[in-house]
């Protein structure tokens, strides 16, 4: 069975993780007039309309360092030392201040927008010029932060469900939107419960009795500084979503989630739980949600889904159509039932079949949790009748769930 798909597998970020811990490279490129920052506020995601484009619809906004200078605080902006407005001093070097960012908001490298060419590299030894460094430097450096403050903002999961993103600004929107709630989420150690800052360009969080200039009178040394412990990490969450096909390979199981808004079915999900193969997950959660009894699991693709840090592993799977559906094991569907090969290719042939309208995104996002798992009391009410509406609707083809129409018996998929 071909896998892999789609407009968001297959990131054209550079991300030059072995360059995170020098604040040298990441205060040179984040003062080069190339670099480029994602704003959100509160994962809200700042989007704009291009005045030179003959379309309305906003994409994510880019801005240049000037722009949001006044809202990241003094320099040095990485490798902060003890006093504001200075880096780091020989004695104030430590495993444990690399790339410290210890105030103002914080703040995200992505990566570098390039070719990954072996002439531009960029191995570490190269920043120990930075200006000459950044003067030959090729590609687009890019950042992104929040700054938690009132303004014109775009629901962050209104900007994956409603805009045709290309692959470039999925890429920085994925790992942007992750790894900012990842930084906003952890504002305490889990070990002592003091404040904590950002290393490593926002990829890693540290205790802040950690830092050499910390008074730590009275207090037992925090046990995050020592063996393994001594970083928290940004968490990648995996969920299994799957699509059963019965064995003739002419229908698909599809479900309408509580939080669904109208007619919007969808491929069933939910998280791994701990001690489970990817396989054992996709088999429980179809009997859970749906009562089928599941084999033949088989790969298909994966897509990031930053709600806020899943990994959707897109499955496979045969199923008996012939065996009656169950709703009532956890009672998370409001209705689940397959469809022939036909009436998918229907719905997808339909200009309406895979839109999701600003009503249905809004109520979406009201919902509560993105994978959709969570128990939802009370149905949403419909939306307003469509003419010339679908018979119903599907995920748009932002989503993985979108790739469901069943594919043929031999391998490979159709549609």
């Amino acid at each position: 069975m071909a896998s892999g798909r789609q407009a968001d597998s297959g990131s054209p970020l550079n991300r030059l993780s072995w360059l995170r811990s020098s604040h040298t490279f990441l205060n040179a490129v984040a003062a080069s007039p190339k670099a480029r920052w994602l704003v959100s506020n509160g994962g809200q995601q700042l989007v704009s309309v291009p005045a030179s484009s003959s379309s309305d619809m906003p994409v994510i906004a880019q801005l240049r360092t000037e722009q949001v200078k006044s809202l990241l605080g003094p320099e040095p902006y990485f490798g902060q030392g003890k006093d504001e407005g200075r880096t780091l001093t020989l004695d104030e070097v430590t495993p444990f201040t690399e790339s410290a960012r210890q105030r103002g908001p914080r703040i995200v490298f992505l990566g570098l927008l390039d070719s990954l060419s072996s002439l531009n590299a960029l191995p570490t030894s190269d920043f120990t010029d930075p200006e000459r460094a950044v003067a030959k430097l090729e590609g687009i450096p890019y950042f992104a932060f929040d700054i938690l403050a009132s303004s014109d903002w775009q629901e962050a999961r209104t900007v994956l469900m409603g805009l045709q993103l290309d692959k470039v600004s999925l890429a920085f929107f994925n790992q942007a939107r992750s790894m900012v709630d990842w930084n906003q989420r952890n504002k305490f150690c889990p070990a002592c419960g003091s404040t904590t800052y950002s290393m490593w360009g926002g990829w890693k969080i540290s205790c802040s009795t950690l830092l050499p200039w910390a008074d730590n009178t009275g207090r037992k040394p925090c046990v995050t500084g020592k063996g393994l412990h001594n970083f928290t990490h940004p968490r990648t969450d995996p969920v299994v979503i799957m699509i059963a096909i019965d064995e003739t390979g002419d229908k698909i199981l599809l479900g309408r989630g509580k939080k669904f808004p109208g007619k919007f079915y969808s491929a069933l999900a939910d998280f791994i739980e701990p001690g489970e193969t990817f396989e054992d997950a996709v088999v429980r959660e179809m009997w859970e949600e749906a009562g089928v009894k599941a084999w033949d699991v088989t790969y298909h693709s994966a897509q990031p889904w930053p709600f806020p840090a899943n990994l959707m592993v897109g499955f496979y799977a045969r199923a008996d159509a012939a065996q009656p559906i169950r709703l009532d094991l956890d009672n998370e569907l409001m209705d689940a039932r397959w469809y022939t090969r036909a009436e998918i290719l229907e719905v997808l042939e339909h200009k309406l079949g895979t839109t999701f309208g600003a009503a249905d995104r809004k109520r979406l996002a009201e919902a509560g949790n993105s994978a959709g798992h969570e128990k939802i009391s009370a149905e949403v009410k419909p939306a307003e009748p469509v003419v010339d509406e679908p018979p119903f609707r599907v995920p748009p083809t932002s989503a993985i769930a979108e790739d469901s129409v069943p594919p043929s018996r031999g391998g490979g998929s159709e549609g």
